[in-house]
């Protein structure tokens, strides 16, 4: 008998070693057959992320909305993870140098051979490596109402000298002929590239930009004396010229705007989709370019993003394959024309043709002169233009100030002494697995039911931006681990009933909100689990348990919910449950809970099975 018991132990230990065995090596092949592409914007991930998903069904991609600031790139890496696949718009490469050993050379591929050479010696490094792409773009320039121009019999400008004459004549009848949201930073370094983009784009301009984009360097770089005193004596002709007083330091985004729908503005700078917003209005709108003061007329273009690929792809031809298909995808004419979401598609690829709709048919030729310059967008020089630019504005600066202000701003060394405020001693995967789900994200849903001291939360798939590291966190780094797009909370007591049917709009998708496309945009949930099977693509929830079994429609929960506004949008149409909004985003809610100190991650939890 005794033998017996002995015989049947034995057979349950090996049970239980086979089948945790197997729930490893699943985990570790859902881990091998995942590739992570991290979103810039929430935008990406509504339609653009749906589209290459639906191109490439066996192929399972984890979406990410990251940020956009290769500050958060960089620390990631630094700290053990970067994704397969990074986007990221707000770019140079003078930020991305510490990024470069970690991605992969993509200068002799056929996706880097299709980008026009004008615009991929912006993205190429000193020893001729490439390790981003430039995707689709709008065009920044003038924004201008042609219906006063006609209404004023003021011709419409077509080099420098007859922008200004527009402008002056504008002043005359009381009307202003170029305001634009100095307020921020990135009017204020596009006015003061766009004035010289010739000399910007000269060989003495390109010998600069390399210098000072080289990966290689360590050396903080400034301005050059051969082409940057131009640009600021220009920029200063242009404050006189076209008459900006301080006042546009104080117009945010919404002033000239309203300045231009009312007609108390004839220009104003933006980008090519106000075009199209100011025509439905029933204006007529058309964008006209930078007007170099040598007789040039450029476009300045901002692409939608760049993107990258890990370098340890190269490590696994398998995932490096996959990897590429996604890239190809993002990368297509159709991807593009998806990404830009109706808007003008503006490609810098050569396989990838130009549509234009009508409104913009009068930059045609600039664009097809490839007439399209791309900004230096640096960290550095936002905020050096936003400091440098107001003062030249208000006169606090000449031009000779203004190039040595800016000059010493570059050159100074970067602090990078934050206060660390929330370390993390352990480092949680981000992948979604069948059985359990994303750990990060549980640790992070958990942390924040706790914060709001609900019975249960649930957030859209896209509310955190990937994996909880094992790392010291830094109030900006502290900030990046919440979705930057607006994640906002709503609250309230529901039954039983009401819970389960939130969690199925959530699961199941809901008109005129979110529709999960894929495993990894399925919600998260906390304070209970779930039960959900996949049906060709489309997500059925089955089951929601609380302590092991499932919940009664007569129950009582408080309930948080996180979603963006537009999101949410379904829910709080329905007047008959009334959501409370919390007072500010999740973003500034978690950082600010990190910030008043002592916080301690939650542990995860498995709170979903997917069948």
């Amino acid at each position: 008998m005794k033998k017996k018991k002995i015989c049947l132990l034995l057979v349950l230990v090996m049970l239980v070693t086979l089948f945790a065995g197997c729930g490893a090596n699943d985990t570790a092949k859902e881990d091998a057959d995942t590739i992570t592409v991290y979103l810039w914007t929430t935008a990406m991930y509504e339609k653009y992320a749906p589209y290459i998903q639906s191109q490439l069904p066996d192929i399972d991609i984890q979406f990410v909305v990251g940020n956009n600031d290769l500050d958060f790139y960089k620390f990631i890496n630094e700290n053990g993870e970067l994704p397969d696949i990074i986007t990221c718009c707000r770019f140079s490469l003078h930020d991305a140098a510490p990024l470069k050993d970690s991605l992969m050379d993509l200068s002799t591929t056929s996706e880097a051979g299709a980008i026009y050479d004008s615009y991929l010696t912006s993205f190429t490094n000193e020893d001729g490596s490439i390790n981003w792409l430039p995707m689709c773009a709008d065009v920044h320039g003038f924004i201008t109402n042609k219906a006063l121009f006609d209404k004023y019999n003021i011709p419409l400008p077509t080099d420098y000298e007859s922008f200004v004459f527009a402008c002056q004549a504008f002043e005359k009848v009381g009307i202003r002929g170029h305001v634009g949201d100095y307020a921020y930073d990135y009017t204020c370094m596009e006015a003061l590239q766009g004035m010289s983009i010739p000399e910007l784009t000269s060989v003495e301009g390109r010998k600069w930009r390399t210098a000072y984009s080289d990966p290689a360097s360590t050396e903080r770089v400034g301005l050059d004396d051969t082409v940057w005193p131009v640009v600021f004596e220009q920029m200063e002709q242009f404050i006189k010229d076209v008459n900006l007083t301080p006042d546009v330091l104080e117009y945010g985004y919404d002033t000239p705007v309203n300045m231009f729908a009312n007609g108390e503005a004839a220009m104003i700078t933006g980008s090519s989709a106000r075009v199209l917003e100011f025509r439905n209005q029933g204006i007529d709108t058309v964008i006209l370019p930078y007007f170099g003061q040598n007789g040039e007329q450029w476009l300045m273009t901002t692409p939608y993003l760049q993107v990258a690929l890990n370098r340890n792809l190269e490590k696994d031809e398998a995932r490096r394959e996959k990897a590429m298909k996604v890239l190809d995808v993002m990368i297509s004419e159709e991807g593009q024309t998806v990404l830009a979401n109706g808007q003008d598609v503006l490609t810098y690829s050569q396989d990838a043709g130009i549509h234009l709709t009508e409104h913009l048919s009068n930059i045609r030729p600039l664009i097809e002169q490839n007439r399209m310059y791309i900004r230096i967008a640096s960290n550095d020089f936002f905020s050096v233009s936003k400091d440098v630019v107001s003062k030249m504005i208000t006169g606090e600066y000449n031009e000779q100030q203004a190039y040595e202000a800016f000059d010493d701003g570059l050159r100074q060394p970067k602090d990078d002494s934050a206060e660390v405020i929330l370390t993390s001693e352990k480092a949680y995967s981000n992948i979604f697995h069948n059985n359990g789900g994303n750990e990060s994200y549980s640790v992070m849903a958990n942390s924040l039911r706790e914060l709001y001291g609900s019975d249960v939360l649930i957030a859209t798939g896209n509310s955190f931006t990937g994996s909880v590291l094992r790392a010291d966190y830094t109030e900006k780094m502290a900030d990046c681990m919440i979705m930057p797009n607006g994640l906002t909370s709503f609250h309230r007591d529901m039954t039983g009933a009401e819970l389960k049917e939130t969690i199925k709009a959530y699961v199941e998708g809901i008109d005129g909100g979110f529709k999960p496309f894929n495993r990894g945009s399925l919600p998260i949930v906390s304070g209970i689990t779930i039960e959900v099977e996949e049906n060709n693509g489309t997500y059925i929830l089955t089951k929601v348990k609380r302590g092991g079994r499932e919940i009664k429609d007569d129950e009582t929960f408080s309930v948080t919910c996180l979603a963006t506004p537009g999101h949410f949008a379904p829910f709080l149409a329905n007047e008959s449950r009334v959501f409370t909004e919390g007072e500010e985003n999740v973003r500034a809610t978690w950082t600010n809970f990190v910030k008043s100190g002592g916080v301690v991650l939650a542990q995860p939890e498995h709170y979903i099975t997917l069948k």
